[in-house]
């Protein structure tokens, strides 16, 4: 069995992709993204990360690389692993990480992020990687206990503009700060340039997602290209 040191270890430089599909897709279903997952890992993800408790079964079952897990209740706020009951289910579903909303907001349950991370290491051997907005956040989720901190939310909370591209100022600055844990840049990475440029930037790894799993997303760029060169404005 993977210890957390070897886990982490296993990240250091690499890559970790995303496979998720939107609820009404066509690829919504488990299967089909453990078979996304698989694939991913195929081309060199050192792990990968899913969402949804059937997905993380059925990933574990199709890949032999760390599975980062979550579980996505609502659309809005704190939604990504809102609660500890939802922690736990991720940790349940045989995720080895269980990825959770790592911002200052209030909790859905009430409980403090530092209390929700507290419950996962006591009743789980999995480790909690906090998906962060902000600095503040990432100084706030690693004085918390999380095992690891990613940049996840940056533009999405308020707290910082949406960037075209990843928010390399915040994943400078969050690595410029000494956190003790492994910082994880995620969030509009979109091609191997920008995926580059996170890790020269002092990341421990780098998570690309939309670019290398959702088809309609990436037809969607080459079609707007194609409508652009074309004069038409659609």
């Amino acid at each position: 069995m993977m210890t957390p040191s070897d886990l982490l270890a296993s990240l250091r430089g690499r890559l970790i992709v995303s496979a998720q599909a939107y609820p009404g897709e066509p690829m919504r279903h488990p299967q089909t993204m453990a078979q996304v997952a698989a694939s991913a890992v195929t081309g060199g993800a050192a792990a990968v990360r899913v969402q949804g408790l059937a997905d993380i079964q059925f990933t574990r079952s199709a890949v032999e690389v760390p599975v980062i897990g979550l579980w996505k209740d609502g659309h809005d706020g704190v939604f990504i692993t809102p609660t500890a009951h939802h922690a736990l289910a991720v940790a349940q579903a045989g995720a080895h990480v269980v990825a959770l909303d790592g911002t200052r907001r209030p909790r859905p349950d009430g409980l403090t992020l530092e209390q929700t991370i507290a419950r996962v290491h006591d009743q789980s051997p999995a480790l909690v990687m906090a998906d962060c907005g902000s600095l503040d956040d990432a100084l706030a989720a690693a004085a918390a206990g999380a095992d690891l901190v990613g940049t996840t939310l940056a533009g999405y909370t308020g707290e910082r503009a949406t960037t075209d591209g990843p928010d390399l100022e915040l994943v400078a600055a969050i690595a410029g700060a000494a956190l003790g844990r492994p910082l994880v840049a995620e969030g509009r990475i979109h091609t191997p340039a920008q995926a580059r440029a996170a890790l020269e930037s002092g990341v421990h790894a780098v998570v690309a997602g939309t670019a290398i799993t959702h088809p309609a997303s990436i037809t969607g760029w080459f079609d707007a290209a194609l409508h652009a060169a074309s004069g038409d404005p659609r």
